[in-house]
């Protein structure tokens, strides 16, 4: 079957990763190869914030956004496959987490409530999307009017990270794709081993 080609960039869209590739995520060389704590410090995430770990698998940055928040503070936690929402309940049940809100999404919605995140997070995962505009729209719907969409992406430009292409996103793609859909990149954060940090606002 013929990947996806994006409409705007021309970039392949990557396959959604399995359940069956969970343990991926969870492996033991994630923190030396990308860091996540260096990357989540970077996002500012305050007690009291309502956040989204989008695509958030069996919940790696999830646990760590949710202690970030707080009591009073929640996390919506979004994925499109059920498996993974089980592994993350599972996760959240054994660290006594309650402030996680488990949402099964679909390809071009997260069913998120509109003007409620503060930021949405997406960690290796806007490449995989089948229907980028679409879920971008839905997005910023769902971003406060001051509300920051974050991606990690790896880097596309720099061929010594191990990663399948179309698995990175360079920086202009990410502008060319995002910019079209109300979107403007405010910053972007190369603090990390192997991937960018696009810090992303709603264009006024």
């Amino acid at each position: 079957m013929a990947q996806a080609i994006h409409p705007v960039s021309g970039r392949v869209v990557a396959p959604v990763m399995s359940a069956a590739g969970a343990d991926w995520l969870e492996r033991s060389e994630r923190e030396s190869e990308e860091n996540p704590a260096k990357a989540i410090h970077a996002l500012q995430i305050k007690p009291g914030m309502t956040v989204c770990d989008l695509g958030a698998g069996s919940g790696y940055y999830t646990v760590r956004m949710a202690r970030l928040v707080g009591p009073t503070g929640k996390v919506f936690a979004v994925d499109i496959q059920p498996r993974m929402l089980e592994l993350l309940e599972r996760r959240l049940k054994s660290a006594g987490i309650n402030n996680v809100i488990p949402v099964l999404g679909t390809e071009d919605d997260p069913k998120l409530p509109p003007k409620s995140q503060d930021l949405i997070l997406l960690v290796d995962v806007y490449h995989e999307f089948a229907r980028p505009q679409l879920m971008l729209r839905r997005m910023r719907e769902a971003l406060k009017d001051d509300g920051r969409l974050v991606l990690l992406e790896f880097r596309k430009e720099d061929a010594s990270v191990p990663i399948r292409l179309e698995h990175k996103m360079s920086i202009a793609e990410v502008k060319m794709e995002l910019e079209p859909e109300g979107f403007r990149v405010d910053k972007v954060l190369d603090l990390l081993p192997w991937q960018h940090i696009f810090i992303c606002k709603k264009k006024d």
